[in-house]
C-alpha cells in the first residue's frame, strides 16, 4: 500500500493546508502516519477555524479532523521516523512552521532523505516551503537551489505582519518564506492571478497556500501513480 508521512507543527499549522490533503490521500488509499517534532499533538492556527476568516464549512470541517482524527491525535516525534519507511513526505504550512519545522535538523533530513535517489517524493505547502532554504543535500547545496518552487509570498506576509514583522499574535515572525528561498536559488513563481498555484519539479511538489491544498495533493498522487477521481 502506499504510503505518506505527514510532519505537522506544534506551533500552529494551517488547518485546510493539513486536512485537504489528509483526507484527499486517505480518500486514495494511501496510508497515513502524522510526526510532530516533539510527539506531542499537532495544534492547529486558530486563525484557520475561525468562520469569518476560512468560512463556516471549512473552518467546521478541519475542527472536526482536528479533534477527532486518531492519527493527528498520537504523533510520532520526527527524530523516530524514517523517510525511507513512506513513498511520500507531505510538510504541510502554517506560521507555526516558521518557528518548529523548519527549523528541525530531523525535519530537513526528513525532506533531503525523501528526495534523494528514485523512489521519495515530497510535497511542501505555503510557510512550510521555507524547509526548502534550509535543508542541504549531501554536498551541502540549499535542496531549493534550482528547482522551480512555490509558496507563501511576500506579497501576502505584508497584510499580515505589522512593521516589526511582529504577527497578530505577538510572536514575531523571523523570516519570510519567499524572501529565504529566493536567497538558497529557488526558482519562485506564486502566480497571484492564479486561483490555485501548485508546482512540481522532480520529486518535489510545492503549493502555494491553503487554497492550493487540494490541487497539491492530487498532483502528489499522480506522482505517486495513485488513482483518484478528482
Amino acid at each position: 500500500m502506499t504510503s505518506a508521512l505527514f510532519v505537522v507543527s506544534e506551533e500552529g499549522y494551517w488547518g485546510e493546508e493539513c486536512v485537504e490533503p489528509l483526507e484527499t490521500l486517505s480518500d486514495a488509499g494511501v496510508e497515513i502516519s502524522v510526526a510532530t517534532p516533539t510527539g506531542s499533538k499537532p495544534v492547529v492556527d486558530e486563525r484557520s477555524v475561525d468562520p469569518d476568516a476560512v468560512g463556516e464549512e471549512t473552518a467546521e470541517r478541519v475542527r472536526e479532523v482536528h479533534e477527532t482524527d486518531p492519527r493527528l491525535a498520537d504523533p510520532a516525534p520526527i527524530a523516530t521516523v524514517d523517510a525511507d519507511d513512506y513513498d511520500a513526505v507531505v510538510f504541510p504550512g502554517g506560521h507555526g512552521t516558521a518557528w518548529d519545522v523548519n527549523q528541525d535538523r530531523h525535519a530537513r533530513g526528513l525532506l533531503r532523505d525523501a528526495l534523494a535517489g528514485d523512489e521519495g517524493t515530497a510535497l511542501v505547502v505555503c510557510h512550510a516551503v521555507g524547509l526548502l532554504a534550509f535543508t542541504r543535500d549531501d554536498d551541502g547545496t540549499p535542496v531549493a537551489d534550482g528547482r522551480d518552487v512555490t509558496g507563501f509570498p511576500n506579497e501576502w506576509e505584508e497584510d499580515i505582519v505589522d512593521e516589526n514583522d511582529c504577527m497578530p499574535d505577538g510572536r514575531k515572525l523571523p523570516y519570510w518564506v519567499e524572501t529565504e528561498v529566493t536567497a538558497a536559488g529557488g526558482n519562485w513563481n506564486s502566480d497571484l492571478d492564479a486561483d490555485t498555484c501548485v508546482r512540481t519539479d522532480g520529486d518535489l511538489v510545492t503549493g502555494r497556500g491553503p487554497g492550493s491544498s487540494h490541487a497539491a495533493a492530487v498532483e502528489l498522487l499522480d506522482q505517486l501513480g495513485v488513482r483518484t477521481s478528482a
